[in-house]
């Protein structure tokens, strides 16, 4: 459905987007994550028109952007940062007038009305949007850009300034609008992927450096090891044991107690299991181990290690 070939965006010398390649397919729901400044609205706004490419080509079912801007656009809903709403009209006159600006050809009044329940606006829908909470105008801007039913719904950072429950609320509406549509989802923030997104592309400073589904994804940091362990014993001597280990690429103190404990930061050789080597080094020198993690069992720890990472770039894969 959607096919990024060797996409890329410069302003002067920098590059936005620098050769990024990647493909979603028909009825997936992706997340997009990066750090701000990643790319991330670059591509979007690509993907659906507002900006031109430097070089590559962005796809719709076949169909080439920039030689078939109408064509695609008719298949896209795009709901960007800041919902382009107009505040003086209700929300019923705001989804009528996208109707009509994308020349819809449903009937009007029952599309209108489904979108409204859908989107569980109909109780809102002959108020002001001026006078809408945060919440309701993210929902009527999410309204908008599924009028026509288009077959691929993009959101640029949805719930960017929402309190706890309306987050939640607008992720639960995302996950339901995945059934029927192919999605993506630009963020930064990992946990509204974790249990909407079938899959996971990471960007950084223009490029890709991840692409997995979202069940697999840690494995794109296999080949870089790394664990946290806290240790009773003196630091000195824990870490000088630490780096003797074979296979351990380097170690450094994350962090000390007031206990007289501290945390290691340990990265191993490409798909060295450190924590036997490390539970016998410690044991050893008779120093307990209070608790040790591999960080890549959160999505946050997994984010923060790639993103850091220059070596963990994984090839793109094109769907």
């Amino acid at each position: 459905m959607i096919k990024i070939e060797h996409l890329t965006k410069k302003y002067g010398d920098r590059y936005a987007l620098d050769d990024i390649s990647f493909g979603v397919r028909p009825g997936e729901v992706v997340g997009f994550l990066g750090p701000n400044g990643a790319g991330k609205s670059t591509t979007m706004n690509i993907l659906t028109g507002y900006l031109s490419s430097t070089s590559g080509k962005a796809m719709i079912d076949g169909m080439d952007i920039l030689e078939h801007p109408l064509a695609v656009k008719k298949k896209i809903g795009f709901l960007p940062e800041q919902p382009p709403l107009y505040p003086e009209m209700t929300v019923w006159e705001y989804l009528s007038f996208i109707y009509d600006l994308k020349k819809c050809t449903l009937p009007k009044k029952g599309h209108l009305d489904e979108i409204c329940d859908v989107i569980k606006i109909a109780d809102v829908k002959n108020r002001m949007i001026r006078n809408l909470s945060k919440g309701y105008r993210q929902r009527t801007g999410i309204a908008g850009a599924i009028v026509g039913n288009p077959e691929v719904v993009i959101f640029d950072e949805p719930t960017n300034g929402l309190d706890p429950k309306q987050i939640v609320d607008i992720r639960n509406l995302i996950a339901e609008l995945g059934k029927n549509h192919t999605v993506i989802l630009s963020t930064h923030i990992l946990s509204e992927v974790k249990t909407i997104c079938d899959r996971i592309i990471i960007i950084n400073e223009g490029k890709i450096i991840a692409d997995e589904k979202t069940e697999n994804i840690e494995n794109v940091i296999r080949r870089n090891r790394r664990i946290s362990v806290r240790v009773d014993g003196p630091s000195a001597s824990v870490l000088a044991a630490l780096k003797k280990i074979n296979g351990v690429r380097y170690a450094k103190v994350a962090a000390s107690y007031s206990d007289g404990t501290a945390s290691y930061l340990i990265e191993g050789d490409d798909g060295l299991d450190l924590r036997r080597p490390v539970f016998f080094a410690l044991a050893g020198g008779g120093w307990p181990i209070l608790s040790m993690e591999y960080l890549g069992a959160s999505i946050e720890d997994l984010f923060i290690t790639v993103v850091d990472d220059e070596g963990a770039a994984v090839p793109d894969k094109a769907v």
